[in-house]
């Protein structure tokens, strides 16, 4: 399995997908540059997110944000039935607000609150809102991109007030996940640009650098040293994007060296730095699998 699967860039308002596959799918770690609703409707599956690893139940909707390391695990040869949302940032940002602002969900989950259990009445809700939005998918009458996009905003404004306030009488959570990982994984994230070399992780966090080694890679799917690669790269396209040059990027992002930020780039985007900014400006969309 290759560590560090990156699953492209979106650049329609959103794309929604309904899902059913039959066969014994295997995933791997993988991640996007956009952000990611699943809707999970029947199956048994796992779902991990950044070593966090859900037991999902019927309509549990599941918040995937950009760049998080994710993968379905499925437990048995039942029928795996899913919607798949993904989103982009820019439209959710225009028909959104500081006071209201729709990529709110996200954030939290970030925080490692990732999913959100239904009870009956937003069951109903949720369930009347994507039946709405798939029609107008599908039909492709007048209106139906407008349409499809207000009610999408609906949902989304609906989801994000059930994320920060949860609806009473819900079946708890099962989650389960290596508190020390957590830890180590939280250190990352909001050092990208310090000393993140295992010797260093392991006496910040008075661990064994080779019990360390091995439980990062059980838990999240990655070696320390990928996992740390692939976020700096990560948070280097970000900052691309933005028009950033990409020597204060690779600063930023914890490279000591431009060249090794070059090159480790370009391995991963298919193009170097600058070119990569221009693709972005000039692209429409983009094709690739769909998967989870």
């Amino acid at each position: 399995m290759e560590e560090g699967i990156k699953r492209g860039y979106l650049y329609k308002d959103f794309k929604f997908f309904h899902l059913r596959d039959k066969q014994n799918l295997q995933f791997e770690h993988h991640y996007h540059d956009f952000n990611k609703i699943i809707i999970f409707i029947d199956g048994d599956v796992i779902y991990n997110i950044e070593g966090k690893a859900y037991r999902l139940r019927p309509w549990d909707v599941l918040f995937v944000p950009q760049n998080q390391v994710h993968r379905p695990i499925i437990g048995s040869e039942e029928e795996y039935e899913r919607i798949v949302i993904w989103i982009n940032n820019t439209f959710l940002e225009e028909h959104g607000n500081a006071e209201n602002d729709l990529l709110t969900c996200f954030n939290i989950a970030r925080e490692n609150k990732h999913l959100v259990r239904l009870g009956e009445s937003s069951l109903n809700s949720v369930k009347s809102i994507l039946t709405r939005i798939e029609t107008e998918i599908k039909n492709r009458l007048f209106g139906s991109v407008v349409m499809g996009n207000a009610l999408f905003v609906q949902f989304m404004v609906y989801v994000n007030r059930l994320q920060q306030k949860p609806e009473k009488h819900t079946e708890s959570i099962e989650v389960e996940y290596d508190e020390q990982i957590q830890k180590v994984i939280r250190h990352i994230n909001k050092n990208l640009d310090g000393d993140l070399s295992i010797n260093t992780l392991a006496g910040l966090f008075f661990m064994n650098k080779y019990y360390l080694m091995h439980k990062f890679k059980d838990n999240t799917g990655y070696s320390i040293h990928s996992y740390v690669n692939s976020k700096r790269l990560q948070k280097g396209a970000e900052l691309i994007r933005t028009g950033m040059p990409p020597s204060e990027v690779s600063v930023k992002c914890g490279f000591n060296d431009y060249s090794s930020f070059v090159r480790a780039f370009s391995k991963l985007y298919g193009s170097p730095p600058k070119k990569y900014y221009k693709a972005a400006l000039q692209s429409k969309d983009s094709l690739f699998r769909v998967e989870g």
